[in-house]
C-alpha cells in the first residue's frame, strides 16, 4: 500500500482551487440528478439512482482533496 500522509479520517480542508473543482463537479451531478427526477418515475430504480449520485458526489469530493 502506498504512503499518503493524509489520514482517511481526518478532515481534509479544501484549497481555494479544490473549492472550485468540488463545485465544478457538484454543477454537473446536479444536471444528471435532475434529468434522472424528469425521466424517470418515482421507483424504488430512482431512489437507487440518487443514491449512487450521492455517493459518487461524496466519493469525488474526497478524490479531489484527497489527491
Amino acid at each position: 500500500m502506498p504512503e499518503n500522509p493524509k489520514h482517511p479520517f481526518e478532515y481534509q480542508r479544501p484549497t481555494a482551487e479544490h473549492v472550485q473543482q468540488i463545485e465544478t463537479v457538484r454543477n454537473a451531478l446536479k444536471a444528471v440528478h435532475d434529468t434522472i427526477m424528469e425521466t424517470l418515475p418515482p421507483s424504488r430504480e430512482r431512489s437507487l439512482a440518487i443514491t449512487k449520485l450521492e455517493e459518487a458526489s461524496m466519493w469525488a469530493n474526497k478524490g479531489i482533496v484527497f489527491n
